[in-house]
Protein backbone atom coordinates (compact mmCIF):
# COMPACT_ATOMS: atom_id res chain seq x y z
CA UNK A 1 0.00 0.00 0.00
CA UNK A 2 1.74 3.67 -0.94
CA UNK A 3 0.34 5.92 1.33
CA UNK A 4 0.51 9.75 0.15
CA UNK A 5 0.65 11.69 3.60
CA UNK A 6 0.79 15.52 3.49
CA UNK A 7 1.74 17.74 6.75
CA UNK A 8 3.76 14.62 8.25
CA UNK A 9 6.19 16.71 9.63
CA UNK A 10 3.42 17.99 12.08
CA UNK A 11 2.01 16.40 15.03
CA UNK A 12 -0.20 13.92 14.84
CA UNK A 13 1.18 13.44 11.12
CA UNK A 14 4.64 12.68 12.62
CA UNK A 15 3.38 10.32 15.14
CA UNK A 16 1.47 8.42 12.47
CA UNK A 17 4.40 8.11 10.10
CA UNK A 18 6.53 6.83 12.62
CA UNK A 19 3.95 4.08 14.38
CA UNK A 20 2.95 2.99 10.66
CA UNK A 21 6.65 2.57 9.75
CA UNK A 22 7.17 0.85 12.97
CA UNK A 23 4.48 -1.48 12.78
CA UNK A 24 3.27 -1.96 8.98
CA UNK A 25 6.34 -2.78 6.79
CA UNK A 26 3.98 -3.25 3.81
CA UNK A 27 3.24 0.55 4.10
CA UNK A 28 4.94 3.19 1.40
CA UNK A 29 5.00 6.38 2.56
CA UNK A 30 5.65 9.51 1.17
CA UNK A 31 5.47 13.00 3.30
CA UNK A 32 4.78 16.28 1.23
CA UNK A 33 5.23 19.19 3.74
CA UNK A 34 5.89 23.00 3.13
CA UNK A 35 7.36 23.29 6.55
CA UNK A 36 5.23 25.91 7.17
CA UNK A 37 4.29 26.28 11.01
CA UNK A 38 3.50 23.66 13.46
CA UNK A 39 5.91 21.46 11.36
CA UNK A 40 9.55 20.16 12.70
CA UNK A 41 11.79 18.28 10.31
CA UNK A 42 13.12 17.12 13.38
CA UNK A 43 10.23 15.02 14.38
CA UNK A 44 11.26 12.53 11.61
CA UNK A 45 14.77 12.31 11.66
CA UNK A 46 15.12 8.75 12.68
CA UNK A 47 13.55 7.55 9.66
CA UNK A 48 15.12 10.01 7.08
CA UNK A 49 16.80 7.20 5.08
CA UNK A 50 13.85 4.67 5.57
CA UNK A 51 13.28 2.15 2.61
CA UNK A 52 9.73 3.02 2.90
CA UNK A 53 9.82 6.55 3.34
CA UNK A 54 10.11 9.75 1.59
CA UNK A 55 9.41 13.45 1.76
CA UNK A 56 8.93 16.08 -0.58
CA UNK A 57 9.04 19.79 -0.12
CA UNK A 58 5.90 21.05 -1.28
CA UNK A 59 2.85 22.96 -0.53
CA UNK A 60 -0.78 20.84 -1.11
CA UNK A 61 -2.05 24.05 -3.33
CA UNK A 62 0.15 23.07 -5.64
CA UNK A 63 -1.93 21.25 -8.30
CA UNK A 64 0.66 19.61 -10.63
CA UNK A 65 2.46 18.74 -7.95
CA UNK A 66 -0.16 17.17 -5.55
CA UNK A 67 -1.37 15.22 -9.26
CA UNK A 68 2.07 13.90 -9.68
CA UNK A 69 2.48 12.92 -6.01
CA UNK A 70 -1.27 11.54 -5.70
CA UNK A 71 -1.15 8.83 -9.29
CA UNK A 72 1.55 7.22 -7.23
CA UNK A 73 -0.15 6.47 -4.69
CA UNK A 74 -3.14 4.35 -3.30
CA UNK A 75 -4.17 6.97 -0.11
CA UNK A 76 -3.89 10.26 0.31
CA UNK A 77 -4.37 10.93 4.14
CA UNK A 78 -4.44 14.81 4.92
CA UNK A 79 -2.94 15.87 7.70
CA UNK A 80 -1.57 19.34 6.10
CA UNK A 81 -3.52 21.93 7.82
CA UNK A 82 -3.09 25.62 9.59
CA UNK A 83 -4.36 24.70 13.23
CA UNK A 84 -3.83 27.42 15.93
CA UNK A 85 -6.56 29.04 16.94
CA UNK A 86 -5.40 31.95 17.81
CA UNK A 87 -3.17 32.53 14.69
CA UNK A 88 -6.53 32.51 12.96
CA UNK A 89 -7.94 34.96 14.99
CA UNK A 90 -5.32 37.37 13.93
CA UNK A 91 -5.16 36.52 10.59
CA UNK A 92 -7.32 33.92 8.99
CA UNK A 93 -5.92 34.53 5.30
CA UNK A 94 -3.44 31.57 5.35
CA UNK A 95 -6.31 29.14 7.24
CA UNK A 96 -8.42 30.40 4.36
CA UNK A 97 -5.98 28.80 1.47
CA UNK A 98 -4.22 25.45 3.23
CA UNK A 99 -7.46 24.45 4.91
CA UNK A 100 -9.73 24.70 2.34
CA UNK A 101 -8.27 25.85 -1.34
CA UNK A 102 -5.63 23.06 -0.35
CA UNK A 103 -8.58 20.67 0.71
CA UNK A 104 -10.02 21.17 -3.01
CA UNK A 105 -6.73 20.67 -4.61
CA UNK A 106 -6.77 16.76 -3.10
CA UNK A 107 -9.86 16.47 -3.66
CA UNK A 108 -9.97 17.43 -7.54
CA UNK A 109 -7.26 15.19 -8.28
CA UNK A 110 -8.36 11.97 -6.05
CA UNK A 111 -11.93 12.18 -7.85
CA UNK A 112 -10.02 12.29 -11.69
CA UNK A 113 -7.86 9.77 -10.44
CA UNK A 114 -9.97 7.55 -8.76
CA UNK A 115 -8.08 7.46 -5.63
CA UNK A 116 -9.11 7.10 -1.83
CA UNK A 117 -8.37 10.44 0.92
CA UNK A 118 -9.00 10.46 4.26
CA UNK A 119 -9.66 13.92 5.72
CA UNK A 120 -8.48 14.70 9.31
CA UNK A 121 -11.05 17.08 11.01
CA UNK A 122 -11.40 18.50 14.31
CA UNK A 123 -13.92 18.17 17.40
CA UNK A 124 -14.02 21.90 16.76
CA UNK A 125 -16.17 22.40 13.67
CA UNK A 126 -19.62 21.70 16.32
CA UNK A 127 -18.34 24.39 18.05
CA UNK A 128 -19.24 25.20 22.25
CA UNK A 129 -21.69 22.49 23.41
CA UNK A 130 -23.55 22.75 26.94
CA UNK A 131 -24.19 19.40 27.76
CA UNK A 132 -24.58 17.16 25.27
CA UNK A 133 -21.71 15.54 23.05
CA UNK A 134 -21.74 15.77 19.44
CA UNK A 135 -22.34 13.29 17.18
CA UNK A 136 -21.74 12.44 13.27
CA UNK A 137 -24.60 13.92 12.58
CA UNK A 138 -24.37 17.31 14.63
CA UNK A 139 -25.02 20.55 13.18
CA UNK A 140 -21.72 22.21 12.43
CA UNK A 141 -21.55 25.91 14.52
CA UNK A 142 -17.78 26.78 14.00
CA UNK A 143 -17.62 30.24 15.85
CA UNK A 144 -13.47 30.87 15.33
CA UNK A 145 -11.80 30.64 11.29
CA UNK A 146 -9.65 28.37 12.22
CA UNK A 147 -12.60 25.94 13.11
CA UNK A 148 -14.94 27.32 10.12
CA UNK A 149 -12.54 26.58 7.43
CA UNK A 150 -11.93 22.99 8.84
CA UNK A 151 -15.78 22.72 8.88
CA UNK A 152 -15.74 24.29 5.26
CA UNK A 153 -13.29 21.93 4.21
CA UNK A 154 -15.70 18.53 5.19
CA UNK A 155 -18.42 20.03 3.21
CA UNK A 156 -16.58 20.10 0.26
CA UNK A 157 -15.26 16.81 1.06
CA UNK A 158 -19.36 15.53 1.55
CA UNK A 159 -19.70 17.46 -1.54
CA UNK A 160 -17.59 15.33 -3.97
CA UNK A 161 -18.73 12.28 -2.36
CA UNK A 162 -22.55 13.25 -3.02
CA UNK A 163 -21.75 14.51 -6.55
CA UNK A 164 -19.13 12.38 -7.94
CA UNK A 165 -19.13 9.64 -5.55
CA UNK A 166 -15.70 10.13 -4.50
CA UNK A 167 -13.66 7.49 -2.20
CA UNK A 168 -13.30 9.61 0.87
CA UNK A 169 -13.75 9.89 4.74
CA UNK A 170 -13.62 12.29 7.45
CA UNK A 171 -12.07 11.93 11.53
CA UNK A 172 -13.11 13.66 13.23
CA UNK A 173 -10.72 13.89 16.41
CA UNK A 174 -10.55 15.55 20.35
CA UNK A 175 -7.84 17.70 21.58
CA UNK A 176 -4.44 15.50 21.17
CA UNK A 177 -1.74 15.23 23.05
CA UNK A 178 1.62 13.82 23.18
CA UNK A 179 5.49 13.50 22.10
CA UNK A 180 6.42 16.12 19.01
CA UNK A 181 3.18 18.79 19.63
CA UNK A 182 4.85 22.16 18.51
CA UNK A 183 5.22 24.06 21.57
CA UNK A 184 2.28 27.11 21.21
CA UNK A 185 -0.40 24.21 22.10
CA UNK A 186 -2.08 24.31 25.33
CA UNK A 187 0.09 21.50 27.47
CA UNK A 188 4.26 21.68 25.63
CA UNK A 189 3.52 25.38 26.21
CA UNK A 190 3.02 24.62 30.06
CA UNK A 191 5.54 22.34 29.99
CA UNK A 192 8.49 24.11 29.09
CA UNK A 193 6.85 27.67 30.48
CA UNK A 194 7.18 25.58 33.76
CA UNK A 195 10.45 24.21 32.85
CA UNK A 196 12.16 27.52 32.58
CA UNK A 197 10.03 28.79 35.71
CA UNK A 198 8.12 31.72 33.47
CA UNK A 199 4.35 32.44 34.12
CA UNK A 200 1.89 30.59 32.65
CA UNK A 201 -0.47 32.51 31.34
CA UNK A 202 -4.13 31.28 30.84
CA UNK A 203 -6.86 32.98 29.80
CA UNK A 204 -10.10 33.65 31.72
CA UNK A 205 -10.26 31.27 34.81
CA UNK A 206 -8.88 28.59 32.99
CA UNK A 207 -12.37 26.38 33.48
CA UNK A 208 -13.05 26.03 29.70
CA UNK A 209 -13.04 22.45 29.09
CA UNK A 210 -11.52 19.97 26.20
CA UNK A 211 -11.75 16.01 25.86
CA UNK A 212 -7.85 14.99 25.70
CA UNK A 213 -6.96 12.29 24.05
CA UNK A 214 -3.21 10.55 23.59
CA UNK A 215 -1.63 10.92 20.28
CA UNK A 216 -0.65 7.50 19.71
CA UNK A 217 -4.56 6.43 20.48
CA UNK A 218 -5.72 8.39 17.30
CA UNK A 219 -3.07 7.36 15.43
CA UNK A 220 -4.36 3.57 15.81
CA UNK A 221 -8.01 5.35 15.13
CA UNK A 222 -6.67 6.46 11.39
CA UNK A 223 -5.17 3.34 10.75
CA UNK A 224 -8.20 1.57 11.76
CA UNK A 225 -10.09 4.15 9.40
CA UNK A 226 -7.59 3.24 6.12
CA UNK A 227 -7.94 0.03 6.98
CA UNK A 228 -11.85 -0.72 7.27
CA UNK A 229 -13.55 2.63 6.83
CA UNK A 230 -16.65 3.17 4.85
CA UNK A 231 -16.37 5.45 2.24
CA UNK A 232 -18.50 8.58 2.91
CA UNK A 233 -18.48 8.05 6.42
CA UNK A 234 -17.45 10.71 9.06
CA UNK A 235 -16.10 9.19 12.34
CA UNK A 236 -15.58 11.10 15.63
CA UNK A 237 -12.47 10.04 17.48
CA UNK A 238 -12.36 11.04 21.38
CA UNK A 239 -11.51 9.58 24.65
CA UNK A 240 -14.63 10.66 26.96
CA UNK A 241 -11.75 12.60 28.64
CA UNK A 242 -13.02 15.94 29.65
CA UNK A 243 -10.95 17.72 31.81
CA UNK A 244 -10.97 22.12 32.00
CA UNK A 245 -7.67 23.97 31.04
CA UNK A 246 -6.29 24.91 34.59
CA UNK A 247 -6.58 21.23 35.95
CA UNK A 248 -4.45 20.41 33.53
CA UNK A 249 -1.89 23.12 34.17
CA UNK A 250 -1.93 22.15 37.77
CA UNK A 251 -1.40 18.34 37.22
CA UNK A 252 1.53 19.09 34.85
CA UNK A 253 2.83 21.69 37.69
CA UNK A 254 2.31 19.01 40.35
CA UNK A 255 4.23 16.38 37.71
CA UNK A 256 7.27 18.53 37.50
CA UNK A 257 7.41 19.39 41.20
CA UNK A 258 6.64 23.37 40.29
CA UNK A 259 4.41 25.66 42.11
CA UNK A 260 1.29 27.25 41.45
CA UNK A 261 2.84 30.45 41.68
CA UNK A 262 3.72 30.18 37.95
CA UNK A 263 0.11 29.89 36.70
CA UNK A 264 -1.14 33.79 35.86
CA UNK A 265 -4.72 34.47 34.58
CA UNK A 266 -5.00 36.60 31.62
CA UNK A 267 -7.73 38.32 29.86
CA UNK A 268 -9.74 35.81 27.61
CA UNK A 269 -9.76 35.65 24.22
CA UNK A 270 -12.69 36.83 21.30
CA UNK A 271 -15.09 34.23 21.13
CA UNK A 272 -13.07 31.47 23.04
CA UNK A 273 -15.07 28.25 23.17
CA UNK A 274 -16.34 26.68 26.65
CA UNK A 275 -16.65 22.96 25.79
CA UNK A 276 -15.87 20.64 23.40
CA UNK A 277 -17.28 17.37 23.48
CA UNK A 278 -18.05 14.26 20.56
CA UNK A 279 -19.63 10.84 21.02
CA UNK A 280 -17.37 8.50 19.10
CA UNK A 281 -19.88 4.88 19.79
CA UNK A 282 -19.63 4.33 16.19
CA UNK A 283 -16.09 4.24 15.40
CA UNK A 284 -16.44 1.60 18.68
CA UNK A 285 -19.05 -0.12 17.82
CA UNK A 286 -18.28 -0.32 13.73
CA UNK A 287 -14.44 -0.79 13.74
CA UNK A 288 -14.12 -2.05 17.38
CA UNK A 289 -11.53 0.57 18.55
CA UNK A 290 -10.92 2.22 22.13
CA UNK A 291 -8.12 4.03 23.34
CA UNK A 292 -5.79 2.02 24.98
CA UNK A 293 -3.76 5.42 27.37
CA UNK A 294 -5.54 7.09 30.34
CA UNK A 295 -4.87 10.26 30.83
CA UNK A 296 -2.66 9.62 34.43
CA UNK A 297 0.09 7.40 32.08
CA UNK A 298 -0.72 9.89 28.95
CA UNK A 299 0.48 13.22 30.77
CA UNK A 300 3.29 11.75 32.57
CA UNK A 301 4.47 10.27 29.30
CA UNK A 302 4.10 13.49 27.61
CA UNK A 303 6.15 15.08 30.18
CA UNK A 304 8.89 12.91 30.36
CA UNK A 305 9.60 13.21 26.50
CA UNK A 306 9.83 16.81 26.38
CA UNK A 307 11.93 16.79 29.65
CA UNK A 308 14.03 14.33 27.50
CA UNK A 309 14.00 15.90 24.11
CA UNK A 310 15.26 19.55 25.00
CA UNK A 311 17.06 19.68 21.90
CA UNK A 312 14.01 19.17 19.66
CA UNK A 313 12.29 21.78 21.37
CA UNK A 314 14.93 24.77 22.16
CA UNK A 315 15.43 26.40 18.73
CA UNK A 316 12.05 26.33 18.39
CA UNK A 317 11.29 28.49 21.38
CA UNK A 318 14.49 30.49 22.03
CA UNK A 319 12.96 33.66 20.74
CA UNK A 320 9.14 33.40 21.23
CA UNK A 321 9.45 32.78 25.35
CA UNK A 322 11.35 35.96 25.40
CA UNK A 323 9.09 37.86 23.57
CA UNK A 324 5.46 37.84 23.64
CA UNK A 325 3.51 35.64 26.59
CA UNK A 326 1.98 32.80 25.27
CA UNK A 327 -1.62 32.47 26.28
CA UNK A 328 -3.42 29.60 26.95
Amino acid sequence: MKLLVTGGYGFIGSNFILKLLEEHQEYQIKNIDAKLNGSNPKNLSEIENHKNYEFVKGDITDYELMKKLICECDTVINFAAESFVDRSINDASPFLVSNILGTHTILDIITKEKKKMIQISTDEVFGSLQNESATEETKFNPTNPYAATKASAELLVNSYFTTYNSNVIITRCTNNYGPRQFPEKLIPKTILLADQNKKIPIYGNGRNIRDWIFVEDHCNAIFNILTNGKSGESYNISASNEIDNITIVKKILSLMNKSEDLIEFVEDRPGHDFRYSMDSQKIKKELNWQTEVNFEEGIKKTVDWYLSNREWWKNIVKNSLNQTPWKI
